[in-house]
């Protein structure tokens, strides 16, 4: 009897089916979306990355220093940075040099037979240059001392190289130890006693790059100090 239950009971269960498939979740982002939505939102995406590039380079033209793009381009600049993006700073402060200057200088020296004799002119910055090229651990004097020391002269003295007060008679001294120190370095002026030294400064602006059409004049200029007994 309960063999017979258990038959009729088996037989009133429905036919087992095939699984069930669980709901498909469609992959989050732009790629759940239809292939027309999708082309819509990469074309958007594109053109925000394109406007934000764009931007941020006529920012950058406008805050960096003058130079040949920014000259080319100025009226493009100015009509997007102004009025709405317009910027009250700089991307360098003070803004990089445009010029090459090289400060020289000669010896004046009595030979042992009492001639008096002017030895050529030598480039002192140009040594600098080349002890600090491909250095690992370039000096810090080396880079800066002359080249500071040339600027304190120029902002303490007049075009007649007229010092201004004591900051320009105490920046002679200075440029005058240093130029002494390096004299001896380089070991000109041995060939005798060390009578006058003459210091002058080699201005070159720097060129316009190969692919501008601008016109820069490289011609060197000279700046001659005076001569100074030591």
């Amino acid at each position: 009897m309960e063999s017979n239950e258990r038959e009729t009971a088996e037989a009133d269960d429905p036919p087992a089916g095939p699984p069930a498939v669980p709901p498909t979740v469609p992959p989050p982002g732009i790629a759940g979306l239809s292939a027309p939505y999708r082309a819509v939102a990469a074309l958007a995406l594109a053109v925000t990355g394109l406007a934000a590039c764009a931007h941020l380079a006529l920012v950058f033209l406008h805050v960096a220093p003058s130079n040949t793009l920014s000259k080319r381009h100025a009226a493009v600049v100015d009509g997007w940075i102004y009025p709405e993006f317009e910027q009250n700073w700089k991307l360098f402060a003070p803004n990089p040099l445009q010029q090459n200057i090289a400060v020289e200088v000669r010896a004046e020296y009595r030979t042992p037979g009492g001639e008096v004799v002017t030895g050529p002119w030598h480039d002192l910055s140009a040594d600098d240059g080349a002890a600090i090229e491909h250095s690992l651990l370039p000096s810090h004097t080396r880079q800066n001392e002359l080249r500071r020391a040339w600027d304190f002269f120029t902002g303490s003295h007049d075009e007649d190289d007229t010092p201004n007060g004591e900051r320009g008679e105490l920046s002679e001294q200075y440029l005058r130890r240093i130029a002494l120190n390096r004299l001896g370095e380089a070991g000109t002026g041995r060939e005798g006693e060390l009578v006058r030294i003459q210091l002058r400064s080699a201005t070159r602006a720097v060129p316009a790059p190969a692919w501008s059409d601008e016109r820069t004049d490289t011609q060197t200029y000279y700046r001659e100090l005076p001569w100074w007994a030591v």
